[in-house]
């Protein structure tokens, strides 16, 4: 069960691990881009291309995948970025309950964003769990935990694509520890759970008083979706491709202007090396001021 290119790693490392998948759950298809068609979810296509089951109910409530669990009577069900709580009646049908990898050092970042929030809040490292599922978010015992650090220039897009694929190894390690009577069963303590809410567009807006390594923290967690953001004599842009410097200013001055453009903040300046304006695609700083040399000047004060 599951629904993005996250998930769609770990179904592929089952498949070529030579287990019988008898039946992939995804969420139905949804229209998108300026035709609206209907287009197949990453784990859904990677079903269809193996020739394996694939089922897109709209619902999981009052039953509804039953009489499929019924018909195909699963030993083990994996869960990966499936996007919807399953019932009890899913959880207790498997002979081995149902697992599932979660792209977080759990119990920190429980929840829809954990890749994200790790950065955003400035972790050294992160990584994924495996899990037993149960009727909680993300608060089932843990089965194996496998940690990677988080560099300077990771990005949520790029900490998304290590993680799919450490999280597709552990898999195959959880799933032959099930196999083998060896997995074990560990705790959460719920003590120590952190909550990484879903992501909303405002949460990108920068608040210059803060510090450049919060700031740096917060422009990388939000790459690519929903991205942070400033403001510029009114005008929305978007902002991408930072570092932090040790440089003074005031919050939000524009202190330099050239191939890129450097901000004082409330500790320290950030460097921004990629800008987006609003329905235009990111671009190098150098490559939008060549058509717009008035709108970042020196001494200019970003709006708040």
């Amino acid at each position: 069960m599951g629904t993005p290119d996250f998930a769609a790693v770990s179904l592929e490392a089952l498949i070529d691990e030579g287990y019988e998948v008898v039946c992939v759950i995804s969420q139905p298809k949804k229209p998108k881009n300026r035709g609206m068609k209907l287009l197949e979810t990453p784990v859904g296509s990677v079903a269809e291309q193996n020739g394996i089951r694939l089922c897109q109910p709209e619902t999981l409530r009052d039953n509804a995948i039953l009489p499929l669990l019924e018909e195909v009577k699963p030993d083990l069900i994996v869960v990966v970025a499936y996007g919807k709580l399953l019932p009890e009646y899913v959880l207790n049908y498997p002979k081995y309950g149902c697992i599932n990898i979660h792209g977080s050092l759990l119990p920190k970042y429980r929840g829809a964003a954990p890749i994200q929030y790790s950065i955003i809040k400035g972790e050294e490292e992160t990584g994924v769990t495996s899990m037993y599922m149960a009727k909680g978010m993300d608060t089932g015992d843990m089965i194996i935990k496998s940690a990677i650090p988080i560099e300077d220039d990771d990005t949520a897009e790029t900490l998304h694509d290590k993680l799919a694929v450490l999280g597709a190894e552990v898999l195959l390690e959880t799933v032959s520890e099930i196999e083998h009577g060896r997995a074990p069963r560990v705790p959460q303590n719920d003590a120590e759970a952190t909550y990484a809410s879903m992501l909303t567009k405002e949460m990108g807006k920068i608040d210059w008083e803060k510090s450049a390594r919060e700031i740096f923290n917060l422009v990388r967690g939000l790459d690519p979706w929903p991205s942070a953001y400033s403001y510029i004599d009114g005008k929305r842009f978007k902002v991408f491709g930072v570092s932090v410097e040790d440089k003074g200013g005031a919050p939000g001055e524009i202190l330099e202007v050239g191939e890129t453009l450097l901000v004082g903040t409330g500790e320290g300046a950030l460097r921004i090396r990629e800008v987006g304006f609003d329905n235009k695609k990111r671009m190098k700083v150098s490559d939008f001021l060549r058509g717009n040399k008035d709108t970042f000047q020196k001494g200019k004060i970003l709006d708040k």
